[in-house]
């Protein structure tokens, strides 16, 4: 994610930022500028924004539940902004406490598309592709049944992503981290990882297919019966010797989620790193590959060990901190060479598709 700052004092800003903290300007994000902006009231009720003085603005329709801070063109028919276009179902609002999970399901829901445009990919949704476009349903699961699969709550089908809703409760989260023996399990993991599907149907095609079988497997094997073996023989423990998570060994559809997830995960967190200026120069020890600058875009980056050699000093670095207060590691996973070359699988694809746009 980049940093930004306020047009009007320089203040440093968040993605959710809705105010400047320090001169009081309203805020909107300008998605196709990437750019958060400061905010002046316009003459019709829109909005000017210093970032972008060349048309007026308004805020997304879901700026009056708090759960959107990003703007529109104010001469566009639209009243929702490209990510909550995306929509299909948000929760019953009426019903306690679920306004405030569906903000936290936004918030990722936001950083997931702000990710997917960096990197250049098409988003479609089911205005431009009703049978297999974008969409996502937010619903409510009385028995909270966080299992993948056809028949559970949340999943994937024909570009349409399911997300139980109980997924935004820390607490329940949590609980079922624990009880599937996950090292990790985030909310914006759930958006990569749903989202990882939609785009294997969407760009795993004509050669790609084969490099795909020799690489994750073949996609082919029934699905319901993986997941089930794979729910009934639980932990495997040396997954991580060929797999991102123990859950990728199900089939080779998840291999290629879990996976996609994570790389969505490594250029993220290294933008963020690249924004701050971050250097690891460890000051003990003499392995010269745990030193890195983080200077070039990494949604950009074209060759893929750059990526590597500078995530894997950061992990240990965060990890580090991590432990400096107690906490466990921010980072618990193992990259063998397998998952590498995995992981060069989805940046090799994501490249070219965005060629392909381009």
């Amino acid at each position: 994610m980049k940093t930004f700052e306020c047009q009007a004092c320089g203040q440093l800003l968040n993605f959710e930022s809705t105010q400047c903290m320090s001169c009081g300007h309203s805020l909107g994000y300008l998605p196709e500028r990437t750019e958060m902006s400061a905010l002046e009231p316009a003459a019709d009720g829109g909005w000017t924004a210093l970032a972008d003085d060349a048309q007026q603005y308004k805020s997304c329709a879901n700026a009056a539940y708090d759960a959107c801070n990003w703007l529109v063109p104010a001469q566009s028919p639209d009243i929702f902004c490209r990510a909550c276009r995306l929509n299909r179902t948000i929760p019953a609002l009426g019903v306690d406490g679920n306004l405030e999970l569906w903000r936290r399901l936004e918030v990722a829901k936001h950083r997931l598309v702000y990710g997917l445009m960096r990197l250049g990919l098409p988003i479609i949704g089911r205005t431009e592709d009703p049978d297999a476009g974008l969409a996502f349903d937010f619903l409510g699961d009385p028995d909270h049944d966080f299992r993948e699969g056809p028949n559970v709550i949340t999943g994937h089908a024909q570009g349409l992503i399911t997300i139980n809703i109980a997924e935004a409760d820390d607490a329940a989260r949590e609980s079922h981290r624990k009880d599937m023996a996950e090292p990790y399990r985030t909310l914006i993991g759930h958006f990569r990882h749903e989202v990882g599907h939609h785009y294997w149907e969407k760009l795993i095609r004509n050669g790609w297919r084969e490099r795909f079988r020799g690489m994750f497997g073949d996609e082919r094997a029934d699905y319901a019966a993986a997941l089930e073996a794979h729910y009934a023989n639980g932990l495997a423990p040396t997954w991580w010797q060929d797999y991102v998570s123990n859950y990728a060994r199900s089939h080779p559809w998840e291999d290629f989620a879990e996976t996609w997830a994570h790389y969505m995960h490594i250029v993220d967190t290294l933008e963020t790193g690249m924004a701050f200026g971050l250097k690891v120069e460890p000051k003990a020890g003499s392995d010269p590959t745990l030193s890195v600058e983080i200077d070039f875009d990494p949604y950009r980056e074209e060759d893929f060990d750059t990526l590597i050699r500078a995530w894997l000093p950061l992990t240990y670095a965060v990890n580090s901190l991590n432990r400096s207060m107690g906490q466990p590691d921010l980072y618990p996973f193992v990259l063998g060479d397998a998952v590498l070359a995995k992981l060069r699988f989805i940046h090799d694809l994501i490249r070219e598709s965005r060629s392909a746009e381009a």
